[in-house]
């Protein structure tokens, strides 16, 4: 063994240290360094036993080798090292019993065995440390009960003791922290288990068996700042005594069987910012001189039977980030001061019994993230949730709200589950009725003559289909000689006044593009440029403007109107949304939705892009363009048939949910007669091609036609080897829905149309 630094401290004591880049195994010449004081191996790739030579350093005061990949057992040697102060060999794959000799170790202030696979019971003669002030053996195998004579054990969880805490587990009086939690330890925390410690500021007995009365005893710990009993079967009433632990900050009760009320004194524990008491059996009010916490940051009241009006106090505890208040009987509203939460980002307000308006109750939070009111008596509209663009995570089911969901990310990638059994909800969500309305804020919003003016533009718009935009034109046209009208752009949809101030959305279209120049253009398709659009208001769009071709001029007029006829009749939330439209002399344009991630083509043409276009998302946008086709051919009077279904046409939002777009070659197909239609769009493209190209990342080719000349999907085992080379391999639960789609797809590539599924049944193969 080399040494490379030996530093002589004084006449009888050696430091050594060695570099951190492996050593192999610690050879057993290290017991031929017998003065020397201090042995630190810890943060090295060091394996193998631990010599018994190492009882050889009769001088050694501390012992380093954590962090470390040791193995095998604790040598009986070690409990030579009498004038041993610490030890720490945590981190290590040391296995087998505790030496029984370690209670030789009679000077030992400190001893650190965590994380590591000890088994079996802790040996009786760790009693004989009196000098011990921290033990951690947490982390192990450890069985069997504590020995009623040990000294100061300060951590043993995540082990498996099992039978009563001793009584006498403290009696040394320097213990500021012990920690117990997940062991399954029973019967009574002992009364004079820890004594009256003036030094103990952390208690931690979750997850075991403890059962019987919470002790009132706890508040005399005057240092005391962690109190932790939760998933116990602790009964009884929670002690006001508890309150005069004035340095608490963290108590957590949660998951016991305690009953009575929430006692007033707690609001003394002014320190405290985290309070869990969910799960028990607590009944009352909430006091109002909760409001005095000032500290709170977390609240967990939930899974009670507390009743009454949710105190509007609650509302200056501005440092709360979570509440939960679920699963309670409060009645009432939700009072108007939660506005005033600017931190939170946890509300869980569900399960009771509130009811009531919502206005402008929530639309402070603005740093809100998940929300969850469901299965209370709730009413109104939502429009207070309409600048709420921090949520990600929504429940409103079983209320009673009424009107258009509020078009913010949430909503827009909600499933039915989130706003099933309301009164009169209506939007983009598969299960809800569409709304009759244009798209835009929710009417509570607009003024008496906003309300009008929405209205007139419904019919106004049915009145443009119905003439085959030959009105539509004459309006856009004229209205560019009209007064401009003074209109909030801050309070409208900008599109819901399309056809009242023309001139307006004309000019903000050709003010934001800066005249359609090429530094706003983000694509080019068959019949038109696409750009991207900042709006006054602050709204982000993509402009489509019709190519201007004198020879093509007639079929891009068609192809345009097709799109605008089968976008106004479609609202989907797989379909892109669209805002607005406009022929006029100069420029013809339509304003949708703006896709952040772009289209599907070019994501798999980059390969960072690729990568992050992982399995679930890839299985998830083929589910998101069969839900889109079903909608078209099932739920649309007439049926449409996109025909030019391909990577290009579909577009990713941030959560990558797909949305098909590109409808200038789309057909409406007559219900009561025979229908044929071909492609017209993108060559070799259909839903099924789309498929096989976002599996394999790339045209599929060849192997389109060799897997139609193949059987069945038995013949497809080099399925595996054609996948996207760029991912791994998708898990096992993947691979079944990769199988699925291949499966499907298939199907639908079948030589004879009889035998090709029809969209429902690929859909509903997709699902399972």
């Amino acid at each position: 063994m080399t040494v490379n630094e030996v530093v002589v401290e004084s006449s009888n004591t050696v430091s050594t240290h060695l570099p951190s880049d492996g050593l192999g195994s610690i050879p057993p010449e290290i017991g031929f360094l017998r003065k020397l004081g201090e042995l630190d191996l810890s943060h090295n790739f060091l394996s193998g036993k631990i010599p018994s030579t190492i009882g050889n350093l009769s001088n050694l005061n501390f012992l380093y080798l954590y962090d470390n990949q040791l193995s095998g057992l604790i040598p009986d040697e070690i409990g030579n090292l009498h004038s041993l102060l610490t030890i720490q060999l945590l981190r290590n794959n040391l296995s087998g019993l505790i030496s029984t000799f370690i209670g030789n170790l009679v000077n030992l202030e400190t001893i650190f065995l965590s994380q590591n696979n000890l088994f079996g019971p802790i040996p009786t003669s760790i009693g004989n440390l009196v000098n011990l002030e921290t033990i951690d053996l947490s982390q192990n195998k450890l069985s069997g009960s504590i020995p009623s004579i040990i000294g100061n054990l300060s951590k043993l969880p995540d082990n498996n003791f099992v039978g009563h805490l001793p009584h006498n587990i403290c009696v040394g009086g320097k213990l500021a922290k012990f920690s117990a939690s997940n062991n399954h330890f029973t019967g009574h925390i002992p009364e004079n288990a820890f004594g009256v410690l003036p030094n103990l500021d952390y208690i931690e007995l979750s997850e075991n068996n403890f059962y019987g009365h919470l002790s009132p005893n706890w508040g005399k710990f005057r240092s005391l700042t962690s109190l932790k009993i939760s998933n116990n079967n602790l009964s009884g009433v929670i002690p006001p005594e508890l309150s005069e632990a004035t340095e608490l900050r963290e108590l957590q009760l949660s998951s016991n069987h305690l009953t009575g009320s929430i006692p007033q004194d707690l609001s003394k524990l002014v320190l405290l910012f985290h309070l869990s008491l969910n799960n028990n059996n607590l009944s009352g009010n909430i006091r109002t001189k909760i409001a005095s916490m000032k500290n709170l940051q977390i609240l967990r009241l939930g899974s009670n039977n507390l009743s009454g009006l949710i105190p509007y106090q609650l509302g200056n505890l501005l440092s709360l980030l979570e509440m939960n208040l679920s699963q309670n009987k409060f009645e009432g509203n939700i009072p108007p001061e939660f506005d005033k939460l600017v931190s939170l980002t946890i509300l869980d307000i569900s399960e009771n019994l509130l009811r009531g308006r919502l206005t402008h109750k929530l639309g402070g939070l603005e740093k809100l993230e998940t929300l969850n009111l469901s299965h209370n008596s709730l009413s109104g509209d939502l429009s207070s949730f309409d600048d709420m663009m921090s949520l990600t995570s929504i429940d409103i089911s079983y209320n009673e709200f009424e009107g258009p969901l509020p078009n913010i990310p949430v909503f827009r990638n909600a499933t039915i589950d989130v706003v099933r059994n309301n009164k009169g909800l209506c939007g983009n969500v598969s299960g809800l009725k569409p709304c009759l309305t244009l798209s835009g804020k929710s009417h509570n919003h607009m003024t008496k003559k906003g309300i009008t003016m929405v209205l007139t533009l419904t019919l106004g718009t049915l009145m443009l289909t119905l003439f085959v935009f030959g009105v539509l034109y004459y309006l856009c046209k004229t209205s560019m000689e009209m007064e401009e009208q003074p209109l909030n752009l801050q309070t409208l949809n900008t599109f819901a006044i399309w056809s009242f101030n023309g001139k307006m959305v004309f000019e903000n279209i050709v003010e934001a593009t800066e005249n359609f120049d090429n530094k706003h253009l983000i694509g080019v398709g068959g019949q038109g440029q696409v750009y991207k659009a900042m709006l006054p208001s602050g709204q982000v769009v993509a402009v489509k403007k019709l190519h201007s071709v004198p020879n093509e001029e007639k079929l891009n007029v068609k192809a345009f109107r097709s799109e605008i006829q089968a976008l106004t009749e479609i609202r989907h939330r797989n379909i892109v949304k669209l805002y607005g439209f406009c022929s006029h002399s100069q420029w013809s344009f339509m304003v949708c939705e703006f896709l952040e991630k772009g289209n599907v083509q070019n994501i798999l043409k980059d390969d960072e892009e690729a990568i992050a276009f992982d399995w679930n998302k890839r299985v998830n946008v083929i589910k998101d363009v069969a839900n889109a086709l079903l909608y078209m051919h099932y739920d649309c009077s007439p049926p449409i048939i996109h025909r030019d279904i391909s990577s290009k046409n579909i577009l990713l939002d941030l959560e990558y949910v797909a949305h098909v777009s590109d409808f200038g070659t789309a057909k409406f197909l007559n219900p009561d007669s025979s229908n044929w239609t071909s492609f017209v769009g993108t060559f070799g493209y259909a839903a099924p091609v789309l498929a096989w190209e976002i599996l394999m990342g790339k045209q599929p080719g060849d192997f389109i036609s060799s897997s139609l000349s193949s059987s069945s999907i038995a013949d497809h085992m080099t399925l595996m080897d054609k996948l996207e080379q760029r991912l791994p391999l998708p898990t096992r639960h993947l691979v079944k829905e990769v199988a699925s789609v291949a499966k499907i797809t298939l199907a639908c590539m079948t030589e004879s149309s009889r035998s090709r599924p029809t969209m429902k049944e690929v859909v509903n193969e997709l699902v399972v």
